[in-house]
């Protein structure tokens, strides 16, 4: 494949980057906290957060198993991303219009419509997680798999951009129409410029064959099986890390002065210049590693990816500076960026089955949403927990203390497991 069609497969992740960087890192922390206010907002957010990753975590294997047996004269992916996404833009103007201030009875609503994002947003990506196996050479995947860390991490920024621009993009409903116009152009790049290749005879779909196939690839897959583990932890750590940020600029930096300069004057523009910092340490190492990874191997590179974002994890522990916090956000930017890029490549290494690539990748999936179904919901627990505990024994940001702590103990494993993953580099 020619570098634009790499650039061009991967268009779609910025746009889910956009989305998702949006609505987890500024807009449902915003929301939440303009919802129910101060003492609830860490379990309130990680129930908001449990019921979408529920969600997405149960439909992406099954979306992505449909995907694999239709066939159409557009392909068997791309009728799926055009209807996913319209439906997901439907859910996006429920969340923009639906939460009001200061009035947790709307709540309810809000958690179900977020649901529906999670929904109809897996309807789209599952299927399309499958091209990159699809379209893609063996020898070019860890090329390709940079592309989509690179264009994931472009999106990402984009996305957190919303924080400094919501007073001139309209506010919070301003940001989602903004997420919406994204969603629409990268739908009609893909229909554009993806070209699936003939669609393989697959088995029919069968509920107890499906069913099987949700669990053996982890019983059966030694190399996928760890995979899969090794991509569970590292995310569990950048869950605890990333749906806080916001209460973290909020409740424990405050001043938000980079060498003396301000930078901002609300949470909100804060979280968003960390985002900047971010990215220039992610396209610094997104499209390099993945590049690397296929000269030198996975490993090396999820090794230091992991390393990286541990050792951020464990800086917020002590430190409440801004300008650090800034530098620090450079590196989990290096960490995650290199991260994104070579795991995707290191799952299309180990898949089981050529038959379902879809299903195989809708379960590895799972090891993005399940760790949100966990680790927002444990974290934003603990932070509510030991605040008021911390605040009474002078030590005022002792939640965040203990969510940081156990983010380094997610890195740490799941960059120590990946030496059981066999027969890849």
């Amino acid at each position: 494949m020619t570098t634009l069609q790499q650039a061009m497969l991967s268009f779609y992740w910025f746009a889910v980057g956009v989305h998702w960087s949006a609505i987890l890192i500024v807009l449902a922390p915003t929301q939440v906290l303009q919802m129910v206010g101060d003492a609830r907002k860490g379990e309130t957010l990680g129930n908001v957060v449990l019921f979408g990753a529920f969600i997405s975590m149960v439909v992406a294997p099954v979306f992505g198993a449909w995907s694999d047996r239709v066939k159409t004269r557009w392909g068997r992916r791309r009728p799926f991303v055009v209807v996913g996404t319209l439906l997901n833009v439907v859910a996006l103007l429920g969340l923009a219009y639906i939460p009001r201030d200061n009035d947790p009875s709307t709540l309810p609503l809000y958690i179900v419509v977020f649901a529906a994002v999670n929904l109809f947003n897996n309807l789209a990506t599952a299927p399309f997680s499958a091209l990159i196996p699809d379209v893609v050479p063996e020898d070019q995947r860890g090329a390709a798999s940079g592309w989509f860390g690179l264009m994931n991490v472009l999106g990402n920024f984009v996305g957190g951009l919303t924080g400094i621009l919501l007073g001139v993009i309209g506010g919070v409903a301003g940001a989602y129409w903004l997420i919406i116009v994204v969603m629409l152009v990268a739908m009609v790049v893909t229909m554009v410029s993806v070209h699936e290749p003939p669609s393989p005879a697959v088995p029919p779909f069968r509920w107890g064959e499906f069913l099987r196939g949700l669990y053996r690839p982890l019983v059966e897959a030694h190399n996928f099986r760890w995979v899969f583990l090794t991509r569970f932890l590292v995310t569990l750590g950048i869950f605890t890390v990333q749906e806080f940020l916001l209460f973290f600029m909020k409740d424990v930096i405050k001043d938000f002065r980079f060498f003396g300069i301000t930078l901002a004057s609300d949470p909100q523009g804060a979280v968003t210049f960390f985002v900047v910092a971010l990215l220039f340490g992610a396209i610094a190492a997104s499209l390099v590693s993945g590049i690397l990874s296929d000269r030198y191997g996975r490993k090396r590179m999820v090794y230091l990816s992991g390393a990286l974002q541990g050792l951020v994890a464990a800086v917020f522990i002590f430190y409440g500076n801004y300008t650090l916090a800034l530098l620090m956000g450079i590196i989990f930017g290096l960490g995650y960026g290199a991260y994104q890029s070579v795991d995707w490549a290191l799952a299309s290494d180990v898949l089981p089955s050529a038959d379902d690539y879809a299903k195989d990748m809708g379960v590895w999936h799972i090891a993005f949403t399940l760790p949100q179904v966990i680790a927002t919901p444990i974290a934003g627990r603990l932070l509510d927990a030991f605040q008021p505990i911390g605040q009474q024994n002078g030590l005022p940001t002792l939640g965040y203390s203990v969510i940081f702590a156990l983010a380094v103990v997610y890195f740490m494993l799941g960059t120590y497991f990946v030496h059981r993953i066999k027969g890849v580099r």
